[in-house]
């Protein structure tokens, strides 16, 4: 899954002309692009990171839907001839907030695997129902995996569908108008790929080796470099290894989860407002076509 941590579907904003007399809803959006360009960088993310990056996307949907709200756009997108160009849009559209969906309700059974863990781990001197537990969480990781690779094919299908041909021969105003909405859709392909490589981590090869070194490093309770999802997922195995009623091992693994935890709790929030300007973006869309 080394491949999930880098994408190479990576985004890049390219330079927008903007009529000098331009609405300030095109320039907003050329500066979210710019900031959230700084994610295609970023390293192993952790809850934060992808907090912040889903906050960025926000600001950009919002501001896609005021310069879909402007009079002039809306001439310009319900009046003209190339509607496959709005077509791409349309259904790229509908298949990013799908995969918003799925994501939202994997943040919601890994919350739901995370609470089930910390019961077990509570009850003393039950390493059978602890170990079950974890055998659950384990193989739930795993169809996560399965399940970002689709996630990837699928947006990867969008940005084809999307394209990146030159907007030659329209005028002025509905080019700008699309240009800027393809990338606002790669930007969010962008975004979603970030999130996946936090949820497909670690790799196979990165836990045995770690698993290796168990003696030099399953009491460290400061791991660096690893996101929260990551940290759990070496703790558990730890402790797996080692007997689940072992007790520092055990309260370290209590800490991750709780992290875990509060980590899911805020990627949810941050997805949910996220899912709500895309619909909102998305919805002035279909207006727009529909006049």
């Amino acid at each position: 899954m080394a491949s999930f941590s880098k994408s190479k579907s990576q985004y890049h904003v390219r330079s927008i002309s903007l009529p000098c007399r331009s609405h300030p809803s095109t320039v907003r959006i050329k500066e979210e692009l710019n900031k959230l360009k700084s994610w295609e960088t970023s390293p192993a993310p952790n809850g934060e990171r992808i907090c912040d990056a889903l906050s960025g996307l926000e600001e950009l949907y919002i501001c896609a839907d005021d310069l879909l709200k402007l009079n002039l756009t809306q001439q310009a997108l319900s009046s003209h001839q190339h509607k496959e160009w709005v077509d791409g849009l349309l259904d790229g559209s509908l298949r990013l907030i799908d995969v918003c969906g799925i994501v939202r309700d994997v943040m919601s059974q890994i919350k739901e695997h995370v609470r089930d863990l910390q019961s077990a781990l509570r009850r003393r001197n039950n390493d059978s129902s602890t170990k079950i537990s974890i055998a659950k969480f384990i193989s739930f990781r795993k169809h996560i995996k399965k399940d970002a690779k689709k996630l990837i094919a699928t947006m990867k299908q969008i940005e084809k569908r999307i394209g990146d041909s030159p907007l030659l021969g329209l005028d002025h105003h509905f080019s700008l108008v699309i240009g800027v909405l393809r990338e606002v859709v790669v930007a969010t392909t962008s975004i979603f790929h970030l999130l996946l490589s936090f949820l497909s981590v670690p790799t196979k090869r990165s836990l045995v080796s770690r698993l290796l070194h168990t003696k030099t490093e399953a009491c460290d309770d400061q791991r660096v470099n690893e996101n929260e999802l990551e940290s759990t997922d070496f703790a558990l195995h730890t402790l797996w290894k080692c007997g689940a009623s072992e007790g520092n091992k055990k309260q370290i693994a209590q800490n991750r989860l709780e992290c875990l935890e509060t980590s899911i709790e805020a990627i949810e929030n941050c997805l949910e407002s996220s899912f709500r300007s895309m619909i909102r973006a998305r919805a002035s869309l279909l207006n727009v076509v529909s006049l």
